[in-house]
């Protein structure tokens, strides 16, 4: 094997893994939609049967209804992880903390300065 054929290898592996990529966003797409059943057997059948234009066609018809699912997609695992987060962490909000200093104040485990830098500190 040559130079020249190890390169076109490589060029072509790469358009064959990017291919690859763009079919598993397409499927993956596909059934986060919501369109009817048959309608997705029937893209799923036109990119088995014709791959690259399905592909191809599917990007240029439905790609920004794609783009579309996959941010709201997006979002809603960023506000989940968020969510988590916070249950974990156990952050309070600033009225939760606020008042959980008022009753350190009027157990008298802190004094009314240290009272007022910690409302200040909730509400910052």
């Amino acid at each position: 094997m040559n130079f020249w054929d190890f390169f076109w290898l490589l060029v072509w592996s790469f358009f064959f893994v990017a291919y690859l990529m763009i079919l598993f966003h397409i499927f993956g797409d596909l059934f986060r939609d919501h369109m009817s059943g048959w309608l997705k057997a029937l893209w799923v059948l036109f990119l088995i049967i014709a791959p690259f234009l399905g592909a191809l066609i599917y990007l240029i018809a439905r790609g920004h209804g794609m783009a579309e699912r996959q941010a709201a997609a997006m979002r809603q695992m960023q506000n989940d992880a968020d969510a988590r987060i916070r249950e974990v962490a156990g952050t309070k909000t600033p009225a939760d903390q606020i008042a959980s200093a008022k009753q350190l104040l009027d157990s008298g485990a802190i004094t009314a300065t240290e009272f007022e830098q910690l409302k200040s500190k909730a509400l910052a």
